[in-house]
């Protein structure tokens, strides 16, 4: 299962997410799930790189990603992260009755 653990502040503002496993949901290479979320979590981090000024941190591994916001996250940032968890969300949502390839957690920081 992949899980991806979101840190928001007290507030409810995104600064960062870590996601770890593989989703076993099809065969090394031909798993959709991991698919999925490896395109939209690397392509969020290469669009908050890309087009914002915000300082992050990044780190990835085979079945690891972790991305941090090292000051507050402007609001081009903090769409990009409403766009990103509204993917996660859908693919949570759709991908298996009953079954958890996806699971979302949020945790405070």
């Amino acid at each position: 299962m992949i899980t991806v653990k979101a840190f928001v502040d007290q507030d409810g503002g995104y600064r960062g997410f870590k996601v770890t496993g593989h989703a076993g949901y099809g065969e090394e290479g031909e798993d959709i799930v991991c698919a999925a979320v490896s395109a939209l979590t690397q392509n969020t981090v290469n669009a908050i790189e890309t087009f914002t000024e915000d300082p992050i941190s990044c780190t990835v591994d085979e079945g690891y990603l972790e991305f941090s916001f090292l000051e507050t996250a402007g609001p081009e940032s903090k769409l990009l992260m409403n766009a990103l968890m509204l993917g996660l969300e859908g693919i949570e949502e759709s991908c298996g009755a009953g079954e958890r390839f996806l699971r979302i957690l949020t945790e405070e920081v």
